[in-house]
């Protein structure tokens, strides 16, 4: 069963097969994912409540993260955690209450790991806010995926650094690890902005195996959630299908991977 499962894991020298659902019908499947849930800030609820199949990416130590998880697990969204990494630059408020850090022990990345998906319990998966600095820090990457093999999630490297170590260490211990293609806005962006990245999207995706777009809500949410919603029509002509990124991942490999991650339960650590 084990030796099955490591055969098939898609990243760098494995590939995953595309299961076979109705909804992966289409010549071509682009995944979006929404980042910086978590506050009650501009696009949440249209998001959360809208007809777009968007993942829904939450920053586990928020004051609304645990209802806005429930929500969008009860709306059908895919949920993943976004999870606060050390960065090189920028303000240490932007990475939000109780970040992975370089000067936390291994214990203590262990504990908020744990916290952060009892905040976040329907997450599938777990991507990276901010990090540039912690995504090279062969450390912390490595303790996130033992993490994530031990609780049956993947991966997304949300891409903010060039030298991030994540999808090499993923493939090590065998772990699904997807990696974002470009970023359809920032918090600055306009609406036609926007619309011009989604248009960019579109016309690029069959250079990618997994294409995948991330977006946020905050300062600009709104409308990033009408440039999107106004642009559905464009995949449907494109022949496109909005899917989630579990979904890449074969039923029976899913059911393989939630064994393995089941039978080494009782080895749980508790202690950008």
């Amino acid at each position: 069963m084990v030796k099955s499962f490591f055969s098939t894991c898609f990243m760098l020298t494995m590939a995953f097969l595309i299961s076979a659902t109705p909804v992966l019908a289409s010549d071509k499947q682009v995944a979006i994912i929404i980042d910086d849930f978590g506050g009650e800030v501009k696009g949440v609820e249209h998001f959360l409540t809208g007809e777009i199949p968007i993942t829904a990416a939450i920053m586990p130590f928020l004051d609304q993260a645990q209802k806005q998880d429930k929500v969008a697990f009860e709306h059908g969204l895919e949920v993943i955690i976004h999870l606060p990494l050390e960065p090189k630059v920028g303000k240490k408020s932007w990475l939000g209450p109780n970040a992975i850090t370089s000067d936390l022990s291994d214990d203590d990345i262990n504990h908020r790991l744990k916290q952060a998906l009892e905040r976040v319990p329907h997450a599938k998966g777990i991507n990276n806010h901010m990090g540039s600095k912690g995504m090279e820090d062969k450390r912390i990457v490595t303790l996130i995926v033992q993490f994530a093999q031990r609780n049956g999630l993947y991966l997304l490297d949300s891409g903010t650094t060039p030298k991030s170590l994540m999808p090499e260490i993923a493939a090590q211990h065998h772990v699904p690890c997807f990696k974002r293609t470009l970023f359809i806005d920032d918090s600055m962006s306009s609406y036609f902005y926007v619309k011009k990245q989604l248009l960019t999207f579109i016309k690029t995706a069959d250079r990618h195996e997994y294409p995948i777009a991330i977006g946020h809500v905050g300062v600009k949410g709104n409308e990033t959630y009408r440039a999107l919603e106004e642009s559905k029509n464009l995949f449907t002509a494109a022949n496109i299908a909005l899917v989630y990124p579990s979904q890449w991942i074969t039923p029976q490999v899913e059911k393989e991977f939630k064994q393995l991650h089941e039978k080494k339960e009782n080895h749980y650590v508790t202690t950008f």
